[in-house]
Parts: structure tokens; C-alpha cells; sequence
């Protein structure tokens, strides 16, 4: 599965010929790739995935997508119960 999650850019620089930035996703401060959005200017959303800006969003879509996480998050949608399903290898009956 995969998820991309929304954050504003708030630094720009270069790093071994990459085009990179920092990204504030809710207050969390993280580093992305920018070479996929090379137009991006410091204050513009993004959306990030596997350390890579994919896209610009603006602020509106950024703010739903935020709204529709908080949502799943609070509904425990991300929650495990502490415990993990066994492995049909740990359990051959299974």
C-alpha cells in the first residue's frame, strides 16, 4: 500500500546535485527529494511518499487530505492491537 502524505515546504538546498528540501508534515520536520517537482517554491504543499515530493497541491487540498488523516488516525484505523496475525511459517497449521 501506498501512502503520500501532504506537508509544507519550508527549505530548499542543494545536496550532491539534487534538488532537496525540508518538508513540515503536522508539525513533523522531514527531508524530501524535489527533483520531481523542480517548480516548487518555499511555502508551496507537497506531497510526499518514500522521501520524494510527487506533487504540488495547494493549500485547500492540502488541508482535506490532513483533515481525512486525522480522521482514520482517530478512528483507529492504524491501530495493531499490539499483536500480529502469526506467520504460517511459525505456525505450519495455520
Amino acid at each position: 500500500m501506498c501512502l503520500a502524505i501532504p506537508g509544507k515546504l519550508i527549505e530548499i538546498r542543494e545536496e550532491n546535485g539534487l534538488k532537496m528540501g525540508t518538508v513540515d508534515i503536522s508539525g513533523a520536520l522531514t527531508k524530501a527529494c524535489l527533483e520531481y517537482v523542480p517548480e516548487i517554491a518555499i511555502g508551496q504543499y507537497t506531497i510526499v511518499h518514500a522521501g520524494f515530493a510527487l506533487k504540488i497541491i495547494d493549500e485547500e487540498e492540502a488541508a482535506e487530505s490532513l483533515k481525512l488523516w486525522d480522521e482514520l488516525i482517530k478512528s483507529g484505523a492504524f491501530d495493531v492491537d499490539g499483536e500480529l496475525p502469526p506467520s504460517p511459517i511459525q505456525n505450519p497449521d495455520a
